[in-house]
């Protein structure tokens, strides 16, 4: 999931000059989490636009603002209330305030209510941690399940730096050492051969922007 953290208002209302008529857009899944997007967060949105002096016309959530049919098919529902809007305020993540604004046909100004922190996993206790940076070249499957790209301080691709001390990362005494994890995890499976395995420089090709891949 894209972990969010809300803007000040007096950011999202600097973005707006203007503008007075709001259509806001939430998001069902990853904001609705991180509670930056939910049904909530719109409320509260609504209450702190209208108590500056804007007028909120409208709003909705869809699943995932991200997928364009989403997004579609729920400005399709509410085209009276974005007829009336001058701008859309999107409490998702950039990639949900990005398909907002291609799939707007009216032309208003988008702007986000949230910033975009990283991807996560969500853990047993419910707090967001990163583990993948959507590199292109998953190691993975010789690294016991543990990103060194991601979890290493330095990104190494082959093995300890060999500045760990008692476990911990040399770079940041509260963290584990990443390859330290992998070893032992490994060597629970009696996988060990796997810490001789090269892995080639990073392929940074795969990481060139913007990507686009079909699935059709």
């Amino acid at each position: 999931m894209i972990v969010t953290q809300q803007r000040t208002i007096t950011e999202i209302t600097d973005s707006l000059k203007g503008c007075k008529k709001i259509f806001l857009v939430g998001c069902g899944e990853c904001a609705t989490t991180c509670k930056t997007g939910g049904k909530h967060e719109i409320e509260q949105m609504q209450k702190q636009l209208e108590a500056a002096g804007f007028s909120v016309v409208g709003s909705c959530i869809p699943d995932a603002p991200c997928v364009a049919a989403q997004i579609k098919t729920e400005f399709a529902k509410q085209m009276k209330a974005l007829r009336e809007a001058e701008a859309v305020v999107v409490l998702a993540c950039g990639l949900g305030v990005q398909s907002a604004k291609d799939n707007d046909r009216l032309g208003l100004t988008v702007v986000p209510a949230c910033n975009s922190l990283f991807g996560a996993v969500v853990d047993a206790q419910g707090a967001f941690v990163e583990k993948c940076s959507l590199c292109g070249a998953c190691v993975l499957q010789d690294t016991a399940g543990i990103c060194p790209v991601t979890l290493c301080a330095k990104g190494l691709l082959n093995g300890p730096c060999g500045g760990a001390d008692k476990g911990k990362c040399e770079a940041d005494k509260e963290k584990d050492c990443a390859w330290i994890l992998i070893y032992r995890e490994l060597e629970k499976k009696n996988l060990l051969e796997k810490m001789k395995i090269i892995q080639p420089p990073k392929d940074h090709k795969k990481t060139a922007k913007p990507r686009k891949i079909s699935v059709q």
